[in-house]
């Protein structure tokens, strides 16, 4: 079994504590046909060697343009698809090899939203019941009453009140950032220590846009989350995030404190990103 040391020298400053790590993390997918009398195909990194570390109650952004790798590290490390070559670990222990943990274990402790929430609720269900599948899943609950106070308590979590309002609703009946919030809810009920939020604000209107990242950014603080944000929002990075990695091509080119790397980049890209945005430092600080 893999494991980080996680101790740390007499008289120092403990920092946070690292709860998700991803080391050297490859994801190919094969392009074209095969050829050639061995019939070799070509292959095509969409992450090419990238290591990151999410800590307990920080926000990391990842940043980059539409198909710089970004969602496919966020779908690697919640383990939705496979991952080509690299290690994940959860709380030290590495997690890809068989035998090493459950899929379930695995993600009753990271849980990743998606940025189109309708999609990815049932549209035949009710609130109650997709809510209420996550409770029984993840919690030792089981009677109907105790189900049903459980995603109550859920939907106040993250700020749909009064929540006996939106238990019986269809996802279609609600606006997209009520469906948002019930994704979250969805996510808070397995009690997780990592939360993955993939553009979750991108397809929203921009007057709820703040309330959104600041409901993520009161999760993270309230119950100690390990939150990777994912976004090519350079402003709201800055803004609600600890440190930032800029994605392009698959690689990590630049990675620092969100202030630092925003303000003064060092990357050519992320410059070049930033030119591209409106002004993302000035407006958010």
């Amino acid at each position: 079994m893999t494991t980080t040391d996680t101790t740390t020298a007499p008289g120092a400053a403990a920092g946070p504590a690292v709860v998700l790590e991803g080391r050297n993390l490859v994801k190919e997918y094969p392009v074209g046909a095969r050829s050639g009398l061995l019939r070799r195909q070509q292959r095509m990194r969409a992450v090419d060697d990238v290591s990151i570390v999410l800590a307990a109650g920080r926000v990391t952004a990842l940043v980059g343009q539409s198909g710089s790798g970004k969602s496919t590290l966020g779908r690697m490390l919640a383990r939705l698809i496979p991952v080509t070559a690299g290690e994940i670990l959860l709380e030290g222990t590495e997690v890809l090899s068989a035998g090493r943990m459950s899929h379930r274990e695995y993600v009753g402790d990271v849980q990743l939203t998606l940025q189109d929430p309708f999609a990815s609720l049932n549209p035949l269900r009710r609130i109650e019941y997709t809510l209420g599948r996550a409770v029984r899943i993840h919690q030792d609950v089981r009677t109907a009453e105790a189900v049903h106070e459980r995603c109550l308590a859920l939907l106040e979590r993250v700020g749909l009140t009064p929540a006996e309002r939106y238990l019986d609703r269809f996802p279609h009946e609600l606006s997209g950032g009520e469906r948002q919030r019930v994704s979250f809810a969805r996510a808070l009920a397995a009690s997780p220590k990592v939360l993955i939020a993939d553009e979750p604000v991108s397809m929203l209107d921009v007057t709820i846009r703040k309330e959104m990242l600041d409901l993520i950014d009161a999760l993270r603080r309230d119950e100690d989350l390990a939150v990777l944000y994912i976004t090519h929002d350079l402003g709201s990075a800055r803004r609600y995030s600890d440190e930032v990695m800029v994605m392009h091509h698959g690689k990590v080119v630049e990675a620092g404190e969100s202030r630092s790397v925003i303000d003064d980049p060092q990357d050519e890209y992320t410059r070049r990103l930033l030119a591209a945005a409106p002004n993302p430092g000035a407006r958010l600080r």
